[in-house]
């Protein structure tokens, strides 16, 4: 019995074929990967430059202390309501470091350009040095797509060398249109009047020299005691 012996295919349609299944298996890895995340920051908006500093040292410091943000929300994901007791972790959707991180460094920038002062919170400074400590507590920090985004949070400013302490309340409610790009500047906005409303504590502390302050009379500024109402 004789066998035939099939004709080899050409040798470049075997380098095709090769090409081809290396492409195909590309183009199913690309169509199983992941979708592109995109990542948001609570950074000042502003455009306007910083005026240059000159030399000569600020009549005081600040001291912007690590800001607690509640356990649901501290996650690199953005986490919206989708009800009154519902929320939806958003996997593509991120910040760019943690929110009670955006938060701390969104406030000691705003405080800084506001009070022009410098932020030395794990920086050594003169021993006469006077230095108020900002801490805060953010109690909600909600975002709501198409609706609002609201910040619920409590501060308080601290004269380093002294007892005196002012403690607040804010609750500040922005509203938003939709997508999550405004949904972020709500947030931001949220935060820059709690900023100024800090500013306006720090600044009356630092006016009496003693720490017992005025306060600023803005709207969303609940007293607590020690608070000027």
């Amino acid at each position: 019995m004789t066998f035939a012996r099939l004709p080899r295919p050409p040798r470049g349609f075997v380098r095709g074929a090769a090409y081809a299944g290396a492409l195909a298996g590309l183009l199913a890895m690309a169509a199983c990967s992941s979708p592109t995340s995109r990542f948001y920051t609570l950074g000042s908006d502003s455009a306007a430059p910083v005026a240059a500093r000159t030399a000569a040292a600020p009549a005081y410091l600040i001291e912007v202390a690590p800001v607690d943000v509640p356990p649901q929300v501290a996650k690199n994901q953005l986490v919206v309501q989708t009800g009154p007791s519902q929320v939806q972790v958003l996997e593509q959707e991120r910040w760019a470091s943690l929110p009670g991180d955006e938060i701390r460094r969104s406030l000691s920038t705003s405080l800084t350009q506001q009070l022009g002062t410098i932020d030395v919170y794990g920086t050594a400074y003169a021993d006469n040095a006077a230095v108020y400590r900002v801490s805060m507590n953010v109690q909600r920090f909600e975002s709501w797509p198409g609706s609002h985004a609201l910040i619920d949070a409590v501060w308080s400013v601290r004269a380093v060398k002294s007892t005196a302490v002012m403690t607040c309340r804010s609750v500040v409610s922005e509203p938003v249109g939709d997508g999550f790009d405004a949904l972020v500047n709500g947030h931001r906005a949220a935060l820059q009047q709690i900023s100024a409303q800090i500013a306006g504590a720090v600044q009356g502390m630092a006016a009496n020299g003693r720490g017992s302050g005025s306060g600023s009379g803005k709207v969303g500024v609940v007293a607590l005691p020690g608070c000027p109402g």
